[in-house]
């Protein structure tokens, strides 16, 4: 995977692969960190690597891992000293995105969702320490993209389901057939709250997301 971490102080562009967490300059030219993935701590069969990538809290950039680990950056305003700070350990299966709060989260919402191979998805805080805020129990299928706004939770599934939920409580608050087939990404306009799914049935849905103040 790649990304632009786009943070207060800098641009970084990182890269995940099955060796590690690069990470670059805004211009690619330098690279100005990088974190090996340990191998030895895995069975012989599993695969190692990492996927889902988030800047997150004006100065983290969060990082997950096939062991379910999430791994929080904490990146300088410039240089190379950036550190591993926290090791987020809620998930037991492999990560598969991270989304950090794009709109404007209610008090106690929490500003980072993390979601896994099984299903599960995880809501914090960011801050010296992060807070986990909610956990949303698996049902069955892997949740391969999820979005945060506005404290409300949108995930796409492998049965081409998206779900919303509320960040602060992990209530269901809607489910939709979306897709015959696995959803493979969604993303989210912040302004204007449309949100938009590709899924393996060939097909890109347009949605739109509205808050009130009951839903």
């Amino acid at each position: 995977q790649a990304a632009w971490c786009v943070l207060p102080s800098r641009v970084l562009l990182v890269l995940t692969s099955q060796k590690g967490i690069q990470m670059y300059e805004s211009d690619g030219s330098i690279m100005v960190y990088w974190h090996a993935l340990d191998v030895a701590e895995h069975p012989p069969a599993q695969a190692v690597f990492a996927r889902g990538i988030a800047a997150a809290g004006g100065r983290f950039i969060c990082v997950g891992t096939s062991s379910g680990l999430v791994l929080v950056f904490d990146i300088p305003p410039k240089g190379t000293n950036i550190t591993v700070s926290e090791v987020l350990e809620q998930h037991r299966d492999a990560i598969t995105d991270i989304a950090a709060e794009l709109g404007q989260a209610p008090d106690g919402a929490g500003d980072l969702v993390t979601a896994d191979d099984a299903g599960s998805l995880c809501v914090w805080s960011t801050g010296e320490e992060f807070t986990l805020r909610s956990k949303i129990p698996a049902f069955g299928c892997a949740c391969s993209s999820v979005k945060l706004w506005n404290g409300v939770v949108a995930a796409g599934y492998g049965n081409g389901q998206i779900r919303l939920y509320e960040a602060a409580t992990g209530l269901l608050r809607a489910e939709v057939n979306a897709h015959a087939r696995w959803i493979y990404a969604l993303d989210l306009a912040p302004e204007t709250g449309k949100l938009l799914s590709g899924a393996e049935d060939s097909f890109v849905h347009a949605w739109k997301l509205q808050r009130t103040p009951d839903t």
